[in-house]
């Protein structure tokens, strides 16, 4: 439980430790002169809704403490937050029945002109308050949404009284919600500062990720800025994927322990570091390793105590998953878990019985579960090869016009001026990078190449960072990607590379600077493998 936590902790957008840009004081003092008001705010309902109420609350200067929303245990707090106005407005769509709830947080003082959209995690549309303090904390009006659905791993919203999944409460929280909460989130920063928003952001990772790729495919207008990491995009394919290592290891009747799993990702990292160069410790193109889990037969590991010998069970298992889902055919239907990544989605646990056995990762399980099977508490270890198939291509069929996120036609934000800025880590182990890499190329071939295409979307690939820069993490992770945007936006500074670091296990930092794709990071043959300067961004050899 407690990776879990970890795990979806790391989709919270990191606001609170974003540094604004040199420019972003030009807004404050203006700002500041602007009439503030915390009461007696109006909202006109969006198109196709209508407003059910509208709650203003002043809030003091100091810590703010966000309770715990399962499957979350411990309370957070966010220190030394601006006095600020809380504003939430509850929109239904009628004849829906839904109560989809807009929070709106505005800094008394110090207000850049800037609005930011705070995005969710897992099945959860939004913010429970840490990305909403962070973002004020740096000068912003900030915004969320419920869309009117559950929490993290709540889905009891996704099934009707006959059974069926409620299209309508899935259209919130694949889109539609968001969409209104830009539009009633700029509506009160209007009202409460009595000035318009100068420049809107979107900041979200995972399924915040997602939900800003939509924005940007279907509502172009509404932020002059987009950071999306590590996207949930293609989300009717890649939810149905990363349940395939349980399938393979319920159909192969193997489930190797994780001290085994780890010592398959170790070798693999130590096989494939030398690739870009440089003794760092990170595969820095994993789609250039070619490292065989059956080189590991026979090893013995040590796991609590105890020897585990690698068996050619085991090798074939991980050879499986890292391959990605196939048809029974072999034809290749996703990428699997990227080499070098932890091995999340092939959780196991001890039974009743002593055995070992599959423990899916929630958010797939409950995508094939609940949406797919309408069944809740379905078996999902009874799914074979053949069954796995036909589930990917009924999510394919029921869902992607939904929630897939995936068009690849963006040109209708390029004309709005927009600009889209994704990093997403190599060693993602949720959601495999080349989801995303796919996506670029398919923008790439839809929209004139990748000259044009970078005008106004840039993808870095970040070598050995998990997902949203988790914990576990052993790469150099982006210290300002919504500093770079901004520059980007207001200032036409279009980001070359993304800046990175991290702390070793030493406590040295080591910084890397992330390479716009498809260019790659080559260590230069001199200088120190922790500093940036040592290396340079390439063309990659694939």
């Amino acid at each position: 439980m407690k990776r879990l936590l970890i795990i979806f902790a790391a989709g919270v957008p990191l606001a609170a430790a974003v540094c604004l840009p040199a420019a972003a004081s030009a807004g404050t003092a203006s700002a500041a002169a602007a009439p503030f008001t915390c009461s007696s705010i109006s909202v006109n309902a969006p198109a196709g809704t209508s407003v059910e109420s509208v709650t203003a609350v002043s809030r003091e200067a100091g810590t703010v403490t966000v309770q715990p929303v399962p499957p979350f245990t411990e309370v957070v707090k966010i220190p030394d937050v601006p006095a600020y106005c809380d504003v939430t407005v509850t929109l239904t769509h009628p004849g829906v029945g839904d109560h989809a709830k807009v929070r709106v947080w505005l800094p008394e003082t110090g207000w850049t002109g800037r609005f930011q959209a705070v995005g969710g995690s897992a099945f959860a549309a939004g913010d429970y308050g840490a990305g909403l303090a962070g973002a004020i904390k740096s000068g912003y009006a900030a915004a969320t949404t419920d869309a009117g659905v559950g929490t993290y791993l709540d889905t009891s919203w996704a099934l009707n009284s006959d059974g069926e999944v409620d299209t309508a409460l899935l259209k919130n929280f694949a889109d539609r919600s968001q969409h209104e909460m830009a539009v009633v989130g700029k509506q009160v920063v209007n009202e409460v500062y009595g000035r318009p928003v100068s420049y809107s952001y979107w900041n979200g990772c995972s399924t915040g990720g997602r939900q800003g790729y939509m924005e940007a495919q279907r509502h172009p207008g509404d932020f002059d800025g987009i950071l999306a990491t590590a996207p949930a995009i293609n989300w009717d394919e890649f939810e149905v994927a990363t349940l395939w290592p349980q399938v393979v290891m319920n159909e192969e009747n193997t489930f190797p322990s994780p001290c085994e799993f780890n010592a398959f990702k170790e070798a693999a990292v130590k096989a494939c570091d030398p690739l870009d160069g440089a003794p760092d410790g990170l595969i820095g193109d994993p789609a250039t390793c070619a490292f065989d889990p059956r080189q590991l037969i026979g090893k013995s590991v040590e796991c609590g105590g105890e020897q585990e010998t690698i068996t050619a069970a085991d090798a074939a298992v991980v050879r499986k998953i890292w391959a990605g889902p196939r048809t029974p055919s072999g034809t290749k239907l996703w990428s699997g878990i990227p080499i070098g990544a932890g091995f999340d989605l092939a959780g196991t646990r001890i039974d009743a019985d002593g055995k070992r056995v599959g423990a899916p990762f929630p958010v797939p399980a409950i995508w094939v579960s609940t949406f797919l099977k309408r069944q809740p508490s379905y078996d999902l270890s009874t799914i074979t090869y053949a069954e796995f198939v036909k589930l990917f291509e009924q999510s394919q069929t029921e869902y992607d016009t939904i929630i897939g996120t995936d068009d690849p036609d963006l040109s209708a934000f390029r004309r709005s001026g927009g600009k889209l800025l994704t990093w997403h880590g190599q060693a993602d182990q949720l959601i495999p990078a080349q989801g995303t890499v796919d996506y670029r190329r398919r923008v790439e071939r839809a929209m004139g190449g990748a000259g044009k295409v970078d005008d106004f979307y840039r993808l870095f690939l970040a070598p050995g960072v998990d997902h949203c820069a988790g914990d576990t993490s052993t790469g150099p992770k982006p210290t300002d990607a919504l500093g770079a945007l901004t520059a980007w936006v207001e200032q036409g500074k279009a980001p070359q590379t993304l800046s990175a670091a991290i702390k070793d296990s030493s406590g040295k930092t080591v910084t890397r600077e992330l390479c716009r794709y498809p260019y790659v990071s080559r260590y230069t043959g001199h200088g120190d493998p922790a500093d940036a300067g040592s290396y340079s961004c390439v063309t990659a050899r694939h």
